[in-house]
């Protein structure tokens, strides 16, 4: 079987084989760091190991209660904010059909709510939802955070009175700390079937427990090889494999490199419309993760053709301090030609007879080429297709990579101090009991 593979040659013309090789000890020492749990965060690595020790009577726990919520549902609301929802809405957009949401499913559409404050979308939701049977896979380590929480209580109210208390605690998955917090103590007290979040893995890092598998395993896809690809490509992480066939490692180390050659933007390009929120899985993952003590690396994201439409003259001839990492897969799932036409107006018969698969790789291969000229630099993933296993490969080869490239920056990249900043002047905005000094605070600064 194929694997994922990592393509650097396009970075020879930014750096040199000898700065990546004097930064090989210590990517190799970072790495080493993550398994031994010996550097900031190691309260949080719960996710090194984690494709190692996921049971196969874990998955089918999962896939048993899966089965029972997708055999009196149409639909399904995962409800949850940033790595709470994010890696599973991720594998399931990347392994969807791209109309899938208009087509008749064995499976029950997934709907997603908590991620926002929009009173619009959550009111339209709510409509959609009133003509389905339905249920609610919710997800908080605590329990109380705001955005999944007023979307949980809003739409708690509303299953219940559409089906009755009994039935609707049938209806609710609850994913949550194992002893403590709001949703645990409702959970229990309710009775609903729950699955608990690993003290150990952070929500960024949280796709292969039960907060992604369980989503994912509702929407029909093959949890068992998520967890096969990850666990598979773990082998060529450890820090005992040398750079030339670690890919993680190897990644890490020239993200450092080009990060201190003022390459400060990294732009995560596709060229497959179902990885659009892979990237935005990606960009939390890499941003909450390196984004501290102004330090990092900024996490963009494009999908090509069609930002080469939009973005695509900044890249080529904007501010240099972008690099790029393409994600290209080998085969796609279906296969279709380009007709001959009699007329010609559209003067395209020269690619009449060809996949558009093969314009689509000449387009990402001409692309790679003008940016390299441009001044930057390209880095290649490639998965051989975009399937379950692929995914878990490349759902890995990030987390370590990331692990890796934090302490590369003598950063944790395990924790988010900033994001608190934004919550306490909510708090304090909305009167929250136990904010009181920090809404006279603040209300002083509005006058």
């Amino acid at each position: 079987m194929k694997h994922l593979e990592l393509d650097i040659h396009n970075v020879y013309p930014f750096l040199s084989e000898e700065e990546i090789n004097a930064k090989t000890k210590e990517a190799a020492d970072a790495n080493a760091a993550l398994h031994n749990k010996t550097r900031a965060g190691k309260e949080a690595l719960g996710w090194v190991n984690l494709p190692e020790e996921i049971s196969e009577n874990h998955v089918q726990e999962i896939t048993k209660i899966a089965d029972d919520l997708k055999s009196k549902t149409d639909a399904v609301v995962v409800v949850g904010i940033g790595g709470s929802y994010l890696g599973a809405r991720a594998v399931i957009e990347a392994l969807s059909d791209n109309f899938s949401h208009l087509k008749t499913n064995e499976y029950p559409e997934i709907f997603y709510a908590g991620h926002n404050l929009s009173e619009d979308y959550l009111s339209e939701l709510r409509e959609v939802l009133a003509n389905k049977s339905w249920g609610i896979v919710v997800i908080s380590k605590s329990g109380t955070t705001t955005e999944p929480g007023i979307a949980f209580r809003v739409l708690k109210k509303d299953i219940e009175e559409q089906f009755g208390k009994e039935e609707a605690q049938s209806r609710i998955i609850a994913i949550t700390d194992k002893e403590k917090g709001a949703l645990r103590q409702l959970a229990d007290n309710e009775g609903y079937d729950s699955f608990v979040i690993p003290d150990d893995v952070g929500g960024r890092y949280s796709v292969l427990t039960p907060v992604g598998l369980v989503p994912i395993a509702i929407a029909g896809y093959d949890i068992a090889q998520l967890v096969a690809g990850a666990k598979d490509f773990r082998k060529n992480t450890l820090p005992e494999i040398a750079n030339e066939n670690n890919p993680p490692q190897l990644y890490a180390i020239i993200r450092n490199i080009l990060y201190k050659k003022s390459k400060t933007i990294e732009n995560l390009i596709n060229y497959e419309p179902r990885l659009g929120f892979f990237a935005e899985w990606w960009k939390q993952l890499y941003g909450e993760s390196e984004g501290k003590q102004e330090k990092g690396i900024y996490p963009s994201s494009a999908t090509f053709t069609t930002d080469l439409h939009s973005k695509g003259q900044f890249i080529q001839e904007g501010s240099r301090n972008i690099f790029e990492t393409l994600i290209s897969i080998t085969s796609p799932d279906k296969k279709l030609t380009i007709p001959n036409d009699p007329d010609n107006l559209d003067n395209l018969n020269y690619l009449a007879g060809k996949r558009i698969d093969e314009v689509n790789k000449k387009v990402e291969l001409g692309t790679q080429i003008a940016h390299i000229d441009g001044g930057v630099p390209n880095i290649k993933l490639e998965i051989p297709q975009l399937n379950e296993y692929h995914l878990g490969e490349l759902i890995y080869f990030f987390e370590k990579a990331c692990g890796i490239s934090g302490y590369l920056m003598n950063i944790n990249p395990f924790n988010q101090p900033g994001v608190e900043a934004y919550k306490k002047n909510m708090f304090a905005l909305l009167g929250k009991p136990g904010f009181e000094e920090e809404t006279k605070k603040i209300r002083k600064r509005l006058e």
